[in-house]
């Protein structure tokens, strides 16, 4: 429904191409972006240097977010130390703090990788911590009676009880993440599909930009089924949605 009012709005006249791009025009423009590129670069080398930022970024909160998180829900003296500093910058927009990681680390690909990172650390630090918490002490109890180190109760026990929550946590991690993405690329950045868009508005190239919007969106709703595949494929017990 949606296609079809785009289409006969814009074949009827009744909106400016300027503002809005037939679908035929947002075809060609696709067309012409796969054999020319834009800038200088293919479209698939921007694509490719937005998701090489993207799961960078990702890679690097899964490594430190989940670790710290489950130490911080297990124990109330390392949430004292790291759950204030999360939950005060957790708030702030991330470009109010990209000015002074561009500062620090430049306007290349590090200030921006930093500042997804910070943006996807949060959200799987408060989900892993949160996990943890839930985790039923009978459950550790008798891990511990049983003859359990405490590093296997946390390899064997409250990992695997948490790994459903991390995985959800992940999902909302690369949304915020993949927002902030685009809303970096357009700030300081030379190749990546959000940089691609912002430049194609300079020129009043609706039809990029609406190819720019049409990919990120495809993107995202793809990377987003592969992870409720899997939850749905080794989480059958936690009920995910179709």
């Amino acid at each position: 429904m949606i296609l079809l009012l785009w289409t006969v709005s814009t074949n009827s006249k009744w909106i400016d191409p300027l503002f809005l791009p037939t679908p035929q025009s947002v075809w060609f423009a696709l067309l012409d972006l796969l054999q020319e590129g834009y800038k200088g670069s293919s479209l698939l080398e921007h694509i490719a240097n937005s998701l090489n930022r993207l799961f960078l970024a990702l890679i690097l909160a899964l490594v430190t977010a989940v670790p710290l998180g489950i130490l911080c829900g297990y124990s109330k003296y390392f949430r004292a130390i790291f759950d204030p500093i999360v939950e005060f910058y957790r708030p702030l927009p991330p470009l109010a703090y990209y000015a002074l990681l561009v500062l620090w680390l430049g306007i290349d690909d590090k200030s921006k990788v930093a500042l997804l990172f910070l943006t996807g650390f949060a959200p799987l630090f408060i989900t892993t911590a949160s996990s943890v918490q839930k985790v039923p002490r009978d459950r550790i109890n008798a891990a511990l009676t049983l003859g359990a180190s405490k590093w296997k109760v946390f390899v064997f026990i409250i990992f695997p009880s948490c790994l459903p929550d991390i995985i959800t946590g992940l999902r909302t991690a690369i949304g915020v993440t993949y927002a902030t993405l685009v809303a970096a690329e357009m700030v300081a950045a030379t190749s990546g599909i959000g940089w691609m868009v912002l430049d194609a508005s300079k020129y009043l190239r609706s039809d990029i930009i609406f190819v720019g919007i049409i990919l990120m969106g495809t993107i995202a709703m793809f990377m987003d089924w592969i992870i409720r595949w899997f939850q749905r494929r080794h989480f059958l017990w936690v009920g995910t949605e179709d």
